[in-house]
């Protein structure tokens, strides 16, 4: 057993994301057209253009955008050309921040980035500062009340590197980055869909936030997730309500 209140805070930072529907659009173009341009445009072949694609569809995102994103991506279509850049800071109490961007003008985001960390508590660190605190994985969450041992089983049996029961019943099924699309399709044809799936960057330890300094915390999070050019916010902050 570990973990807190895990499906309560994953849930309230799922509503927070699905709050911002009309960004995701943009964020998930972006994602495609970068996916494609590295990897090709056939999905079969470009696991990472796969996951975006998922996702978009899970989103309602039109076909057409789907597709105009992909042909800009593989040159079919002009289009802008983006850079993946990862920035590294420090939020309120020293708690990890990483911010995954996705930009056609590094310098404007570095000045973005850096503005929302020293606007609201926190500040800028270095390249690899806080990436060693956190582990690039598939994680799984599904709902108290799953079948544990036959998820497990299921898990296991799929590939998955671990499975976690927290404390509040929900279970945790962690995977390899590259295993994540494998994982999910067999974990879905055993007759498990998890609530929550995504490739993320796991915290190996958490800080737990309330009263002011949580809200101070989210205050810094919603500032860069609201940046134009940011794709993800990872933390090892969890902000209890």
């Amino acid at each position: 057993m570990a973990g807190h209140s895990k499906w309560a805070n994953i849930q309230h930072r799922k509503g927070r994301q699905d709050a911002k529907r009309g960004k995701a659009f943009t964020k998930l173009i972006k994602e495609i057209t970068v996916a494609a341009k590295m990897g090709g445009g056939d999905m079969n072949f470009n696991p990472r253009l796969r996951l975006a694609v998922e996702k978009a569809k899970a989103e309602n995102m039109p076909s057409d955008n789907i597709k105009n994103a992909i042909k800009r991506g593989t040159g079919e279509l002009e289009g802008v050309n983006y850079e993946e850049i990862r920035y590294e800071g420090y939020g309120i109490n020293g708690a990890a921040v990483i911010v995954d961007c996705l930009t056609d003008n590094k310098t404007r985001t570095v000045a973005d980035v850096r503005h929302g960390f020293n606007k609201y508590g926190g500040n800028l660190g270095t390249d690899g500062a806080v990436a060693f605190l956190f582990k690039h994985c598939g994680q799984f969450l599904f709902a108290p009340g799953a079948d544990e041992d036959k998820l497990l089983e299921a898990a296991l049996e799929a590939g998955a590197e671990d499975v976690v029961t927290n404390e509040d019943g929900s279970i945790e099924v962690i995977s390899s980055q590259g295993d994540f699309l494998s994982v999910k399709e067999a974990l879905e044809k055993a007759g498990f869909k998890s609530e929550f799936a995504e490739v993320t960057m796991k915290p190996q330890t958490e800080t737990v936030f309330s009263g002011e300094d949580g809200a101070k915390m989210q205050k810094l999070l919603d500032a860069l997730e609201s940046l134009d050019d940011v794709q993800e916010v990872y933390t090892n902050a969890v902000i209890e309500e």
